[in-house]
């Protein structure tokens, strides 16, 4: 089926729906890369006026990918409920926007809708929107996860603390460390990226991570990004596995090039469960998408890299995570060209995810060769904290020396919660002050804390020292795994 609509006497035609979303998407270069971008502002404006008009049933009635070639595809099928989605599923694309604006559309008729949306219909209705407006709705819906800190809560911002390392030295990451919880970081959990992949060097780095937590009773949980498959095998070996980890992404043929699939996800997934960490209830998945890299793998099909984004939130939506992190700007300026397109691309990450459920973080960065700076990433930063994020990334420095690109540094974590008055996750905020370390508000005390810092500095004194283990040749080529 086509769509037609004219501006003036110029008409426009789009064949069809795939190619519709494609062309009323806001310009990004990953879009132009692929060909499917629209080639005008106003062939983009005829886009969206014939978007606007598109009852959401059309996107239950003509797929962008066919659930029979897709298992992506075939899962968002298996979670829409017409009868959940009742109260808006008569609405046009537009009407929605509107009713996403209005109060009528309050924090528990969002929560009503979130397991059942379609993420094309959350995609499309993003399309339409100014940046204030994805701010706006975004905020209404708070996503609340727990494990060992609870996250998500209204006033709350958490931070992953990333202690990165070029050959996994035990004393650099230890020191990271130290640093990170002295600023009061690491609430939503303390993550490393490792450099190499044997066995023997991530199994040092899950029991330093674990060591840490136990010793000095940090209510915050550990995670190392090791590919799914190594982590499985992390559990079956009875190693101290908090959160299982995976990057994602909207299509079948895009979890393929990351060597996972659905099975696999769920044998991980059932895996971590079985070891009871965090008790019963605890949420266990951590996982990561970028724009664009369905686009980089060859794996997009001719669907716009926003709606692929969007797509691989119903993946995450299926495992019930504790994070979920949108890595904006770390793939590149070939797919979100300069400061302008990750902003706007963060705010629809954002806004996308919390719709559909999930308790998402922004990785607030971009790489050295983008068209974008820090005072690009202080108002991104900003702009989603008002957004109600659920946590950001905390960096020495702002700059990963391992992944080779430019994030959050902890000064900015702090400068964020007391621009907008937010606060560390309610168990993290009492070790802190406990432990001397910060105030009642979780801002660290002026006078930082002698004891803690004599207890805490022998993490790093008695940290082996060295390379826990070798480096891989492509540590750099991507963030996660």
């Amino acid at each position: 089926m086509g769509y037609s609509t004219s501006i003036g006497v110029r008409g426009y035609r789009f064949a069809d729906l795939r190619e519709l979303m494609a062309k009323a998407s806001p310009e990004r270069s990953g879009d132009g890369l692929a060909g499917i971008a629209a080639t005008s502002a106003e062939e983009r404006w005829a886009a969206r006026h014939v978007l606007a008009g598109l009852p959401l049933q059309r996107f239950v009635e003509e797929w962008l990918i066919e659930p029979d070639r897709d298992e992506v595809s075939a899962l968002i099928a298996q979670q829409f409920d017409a009868l959940a989605m009742a109260p808006v599923i008569g609405l046009s694309v537009g009407e929605f926007r509107d009713w996403l604006l209005s109060d009528a559309a309050d924090a528990a008729s969002l929560s009503a809708l979130a397991p059942v949306l379609m993420p094309e219909m959350v995609a499309a209705v993003s399309k339409l929107m100014r940046n204030q407006d994805l701010v706006l709705v975004a905020r209404k819906r708070r996503v609340v996860s727990r494990f060992r800190s609870t996250l998500g809560q209204a006033g709350v911002m958490a931070v992953r603390l990333q202690p990165n390392h070029p050959t996994d030295d035990a004393r650099g990451i230890a020191a990271s460390i130290l640093d990170g919880l002295l600023l009061g970081c690491g609430d939503a959990c303390i993550g490393i990226n490792p450099a190499g992949d044997d066995p023997a060097g991530l199994a040092r780095l899950w029991r330093l991570l674990d060591e840490l937590i136990t010793r000095h009773e940090i209510p915050t949980q550990s995670c190392v990004l090791a590919h799914l498959t190594r982590q499985i095998q992390a559990i079956e070996a009875g190693l101290p596995v908090d959160l299982v980890f995976q990057s994602i992404g909207g299509t079948a043929a895009l979890n393929r090039s990351f060597g996972i699939d659905l099975a696999l996800l769920r044998e991980a997934h059932d895996a971590v469960r079985a070891t009871g960490r965090g008790g019963e209830h605890a949420q266990r998945m951590y996982f990561e998408t970028g724009q664009g890299s369905a686009l980089s793998a060859d794996a997009h099909h001719g669907v716009d890299q926003q709606t692929c984004e969007a797509r691989a939130y119903a993946v995450a939506r299926a495992f019930d995570p504790l994070l979920v992190n949108s890595v904006v700007g770390f793939i590149g300026p070939e797919y979100l060209y300069d400061g302008r397109q990750i902003i706007r691309a963060a705010l629809e990450d954002h806004f996308c995810g919390k719709l559909l459920g999930l308790p998402m973080g922004v990785d607030v960065c971009y790489t050295t060769h983008a068209e974008a700076d820090q005072d690009d990433m202080d108002i991104l930063l900003t702009v989603i904290g008002a957004a109600g994020v659920n946590y950001i990334m905390g960096v020495p420095g702002a700059d990963d020396v391992m992944l080779n690109y430019q994030s959050t540094s902890f000064h900015d974590a702090l400068y964020l919660r007391r621009v907008l008055g937010l606060r560390p996750a309610p168990e993290f905020a009492a070790w802190l002050q406990a432990m001397g370390i910060a105030d009642a508000g979780g801002l660290p005390l002026p006078d930082a804390p002698n004891a803690a810092l004599t207890d805490l500095r022998a993490l790093v004194d008695h940290a082996a020292p060295g390379a826990v283990c070798a480096a891989r040749p492509d540590a750099a080529a991507g963030r996660g795994t």
